[in-house]
């Protein structure tokens, strides 16, 4: 298949080919984000499908479509997690043989996910520190093996069958959609879903979400082509592509009426709240779109809807830890300083008796005596019970005595707290 046979009639065939295997996933009102918005929000819970993510829907298209001869070749492919699992598992209900590439970054439950869909007819290999790398690899073992590569994107079969979630979507909401907002790796899921929603319901407003540390569509768009990005930061691992595909791009380009980048910090905000107060487990991918649905507020009439596609739902517990740490700082509740004690009698009392404020608490004390005996220096984390109550911290911290420099996130020194 080709860039012609992409359009909605495409979409509509994979979808009566999915309908006996893949999920009908729910599409649940959001009263918090409804709250936020102004209008009834609804997340499309593709972290309920098979393999925890809407992959599964362009991989089995894919692998289902295969001649005898190709099948008995096997297929490869590489993945940030949630594409090899949905290769897995389509390998497994086929009765085909495959590898799945993933970097070195990949969270080990992927990993261990990959490995038991696949059922003993699936290799784990892991390759590199980044997608495009484990891509390389898998491009490199297709050529030489004679296997079948299975795009995590850049295919139309897997373009076609990542589509169809915008047929569910359709289908299930009781009002006008307004908008809809999908997480952009590849560009794959709302390229997929582009096609089918301008055909048959153009006036829906479709919005792109990418990790601002990944944002590979909106560098493919300033170029006018996809450009692999110089640096790709891992930590929305599911949508961490540093170049976007040679088809889903000019679908976006011509379809999707806008592309928008959120920071990991908001990202991780939006993964505790969907955790914490809607009850749902999504991993930062799962989590881009309705980051950015927030964004929308008085925006969308109050009798039409907006729509989120929790794209996945494949998140390692490890992770918590450094999530809540970036969703403080985004929130403006935790910072960081190095502070200079001199060495005598009173400095610690000082610092926490003068310049802390009532409801700041210290969670880092990182103490280090130097040689040089006059004095020592630490760093301190400070977690703050309102952010605007880092105004007089700081007007507290520049009328005493001590030496005390701010850890902005932005300096490399930040880097290593993270």
């Amino acid at each position: 298949m080709n860039r012609s046979e992409l359009g909605a009639s495409g979409v509509e065939a994979a979808a009566a080919l999915l309908a006996p295997v893949v999920r009908r996933t729910e599409l649940e009102l959001s009263p918090r984000l409804s709250g936020l918005v102004g209008a009834q929000v609804h997340l499309k819970r593709e972290n309920r499908q098979i393999t925890r993510s809407y992959k599964v829907r362009g991989a089995f298209h894919l692998i289902s479509g295969l001649t005898a001869e190709e099948r008995g070749r096997g297929v490869v492919c590489a993945s940030a997690g949630n594409h090899g699992q949905g290769v897995a598992w389509s390998c497994a209900r086929l009765g085909i043989d495959g590898r799945v590439y993933v970097p070195g970054n990949t969270p080990r439950q992927k990993r261990q996910r990959i490995v038991a869909l696949g059922e003993g007819r699936v290799e784990l290999v892991v390759s590199g520190s980044t997608y495009d790398a484990a891509g390389a690899a898998a491009r490199a073992d297709a050529d030489r093996t004679g296997a079948v590569f299975v795009h995590p994107f850049d295919d139309a079969r897997t373009i076609l069958g990542q589509g169809t979630v915008a047929m569910e979507v359709m289908d299930q909401l009781d009002r006008p959609l307004h908008t809809l907002l999908a997480p952009v790796g590849g560009g794959g899921l709302v390229a997929g879903m582009a096609l089918w929603l301008r055909e048959r319901h153009p006036g829906v407003r479709i919005v792109g979400v990418e990790p601002s540390g990944a944002a590979s569509m909106t560098a493919a768009l300033a170029a006018g082509r996809p450009v692999p990005l110089e640096h790709v930061d891992t930590f929305v691992d599911g949508a961490a592509v540093g170049r976007v595909g040679e088809l889903t791009y000019p679908v976006v380009r011509d379809l999707v009426d806008e592309v928008v980048r959120v920071d990991a910090g908001a990202v991780s905000t939006e993964m505790l709240d969907l955790y914490q107060v809607d009850g749902i487990i999504a991993e930062p991918a799962g989590a881009l779109a309705s980051a950015a649905a927030r964004e929308l507020a008085g925006q969308v009439p109050s009798d039409q809807a907006v729509v989120c596609v929790v794209s996945g739902g494949n998140n390692d517990v490890s992770r918590y830890g450094e999530i809540l740490e970036r969703s403080l700082i985004h929130l403006g509740l935790r910072h960081y300083f190095l502070v200079s004690f001199p060495q005598e009698p009173g400095a610690l009392r000082h610092f926490l008796e003068d310049v802390l404020g009532e409801g700041d608490d210290i969670v880092v004390f990182d103490y280090v005596k130097k040689n040089n005996r006059e004095t020592g220096p630490a760093l301190v984390g400070i977690e703050l019970e309102r952010a605007e109550d880092l105004g007089a911290l700081l007007a507290r911290m520049e009328t005493s005595p001590l030496t005390i420099e701010q850890v902005s996130p932005g300096s490399p020194l930040f880097t290593f707290l993270m």
